[in-house]
C-alpha cells in the first residue's frame, strides 16, 4: 500500500491546503490516491460498491498509527464528514462514518455523528476544481453543539483529500466557537 507517513510530520505537506484559510493541528492521510493504484480500487469499494467495513478496518490500521504519535493523543473527540440525509439514504451508509469508527476503536476515542451536520443537498465534487468545490460546500455545515466542543481537539475525518474544500468549510464551522482545535485525517490523498 502506498503510505504517505504524513502524520508523522511536524507540518505535513497536506497542511499547505489549508494555510490562511482555517487553523488546523495537524493534517495526516493515511495512503496515496492515484488513479489505478490499490489506494483508489479499495476506496472506490468503500464509496461505491457497498463495502463500508474496509472503512472500518483501514480507520483501525491508520489509528494505531496516529497513536504513535504525540501530537494525536490529544484528540478528544472524532467527527466523520456528514453526508447530507438525501445522499446517505441512497448510499445506504456515510464512509466517513465507518473510517472514524475503526479510527475510534484503535485510538479508544469516542466519535459523533450528529456533532456536525450536512444541512444542504449538494451536486458531486469529483470534477470541480478548488474553486467550484469551495463554492459548493461554503455554507453546508452547521455544528448543532458547541458547548460541548469548547475546549476540545476534534480529529475530523474523510476518505479522500483533494483540494481541501469540504473540509475547510467543516473545519471553518467547528473553530467559529472559541476554544476548539481541529485535527484531520483521511484515507487517502491525491497524488
Amino acid at each position: 500500500m502506498p503510505e504517505t507517513h504524513y502524520h508523522e510530520f511536524n507540518q505535513s505537506p497536506l497542511t499547505q491546503l489549508f494555510l490562511g484559510r482555517v487553523s488546523v493541528e495537524n493534517v495526516g492521510a493515511f495512503l496515496f490516491y492515484k488513479k489505478g493504484n490499490q489506494a483508489q480500487k479499495i476506496l472506490h469499494h468503500l464509496k461505491y460498491y457497498g463495502v463500508k467495513e474496509v472503512g472500518a478496518f483501514l480507520g483501525e490500521i491508520y489509528g494505531e498509527q496516529l497513536m504513535q504519535d504525540e501530537k494525536w493523543k490529544t484528540i478528544d473527540l472524532i467527527i466523520p464528514i456528514p453526508l447530507h440525509k438525501k445522499k446517505e439514504k441512497k448510499r445506504g451508509y456515510n464512509q466517513s462514518e465507518w473510517i472514524a469508527r475503526g479510527l475510534s476503536e484503535s485510538m479508544q476515542i469516542p466519535y459523533s455523528t450528529n456533532m456536525l451536520i450536512r444541512t444542504e443537498f449538494t451536486e458531486t465534487q469529483t470534477k470541480k476544481n478548488r474553486f467550484h468545490r469551495w463554492q459548493n460546500v461554503k455554507e453546508v455545515f452547521q455544528v448543532t453543539n458547541y458547548d460541548a466542543l469548547r475546549n476540545k481537539h476534534v480529529l475530523i475525518c474523510d476518505d479522500v483529500l483533494t483540494t481541501g474544500a469540504t473540509l475547510e468549510a467543516a473545519i471553518q464551522k467547528l473553530t467559529a466557537f472559541p476554544f476548539t482545535k481541529v485535527s484531520v485525517a483521511t484515507l487517502a490523498t491525491a497524488q
